[in-house]
């Protein structure tokens, strides 16, 4: 970890075009971070079913698939689904086999793609979670979102970036925040900024507002501190270029022995 970090010169607060919440539809829930103990996964009928649902036009496609249970609500999942086919309505869901926790308990990762069109400019999403499911045999009742991440960009020529925050730390640990241009600004002037993104602001898929700073170095870098109790949080980065906008948001597990690192 590095000892200290260029400081960004603030300028004035701002709010990204598209929202900065997580931007992951229909599986984002504020679950606890921590491995689930050992509970009988979905089929792999219930997920391929999972999958069609996700992308069926239906707004009640999931209903018969899913049960209140811990760490899901079938309706807010359903109104976070509805949201994102508004903001980008060719959407596309694929659900693909995780890696195993190590109790043995399968995971399944899900990813989303889609684009759209504001104001001439196209914005193209991409956002993945890797999720511990649990079913009762004919509906999927439970989860733990044990990693989540989405990117956002604008312009003809999507920005290349990489994400640079850690999957999960310890409480009151500092720790990195990082999101790099892959190649040399050239002289290009860039800007940008961080929030933290509440529970509230998580329900709602709504965008906090962020100071923007003159970025000094080919990205965003900036030294953060984990909560006393373990838990989660939720960065939303923004960053500004000449060539295009990317925002981008990333979930960070809060645990509290260094063996709960690696679900």
């Amino acid at each position: 970890m590095a000892p200290s970090r260029p400081p960004n010169a603030p300028l004035s607060p701002v709010r990204s075009p598209q929202r900065l919440g997580p931007l992951l539809a229909a599986m984002v829930l504020a679950g606890a971070g921590v491995a689930p103990a050992l509970a009988a996964p979905p089929s792999p009928a219930q997920l391929q079913a999972l999958e069609s649902a996700l992308n069926s036009s239906s707004d009640t496609a999931l209903a018969g698939l899913l049960l209140a249970g811990p760490g899901l609500d079938p309706a807010q999942l359903e109104s976070r689904r509805r949201l994102l086919r508004q903001q980008f309505p060719d959407a596309r869901w694929q659900l693909r086999n995780g890696t195993q926790l190590r109790n043995g308990q399968p995971t399944v990762t899900l990813r989303v793609d889609g684009t759209r069109r504001q104001g001439g400019t196209t914005y193209r999403l991409e956002a993945e979670q890797q999720l511990a499911l649990q079913s009762d045999g004919t509906r999927i009742n439970g989860q733990t979102v044990l990693r989540e991440r989405s990117l956002l960009r604008s312009g003809d020529k999507p920005l290349p970036v990489s994400l640079l925050i850690p999957d999960a730390v310890l409480t009151g640990q500092r720790y990195d925040v990082d999101v790099i241009f892959d190649e040399p600004l050239d002289g290009a002037l860039a800007a940008g900024g961080i929030a933290a993104i509440t529970p509230q602001q998580q329900a709602a898929m709504a965008s906090p507002s962020m100071e923007l700073g003159a970025l000094g170095g080919g990205g965003l870098f900036k030294i953060v501190q984990a909560p006393l109790s373990p838990g989660s949080q939720t960065w939303a980065v923004l960053l500004v270029h000449p060539d295009g906008i990317v925002s981008a948001t990333k979930r960070v597990r809060v645990v509290a022995d260094r063996q709960s690192l690696e679900p």
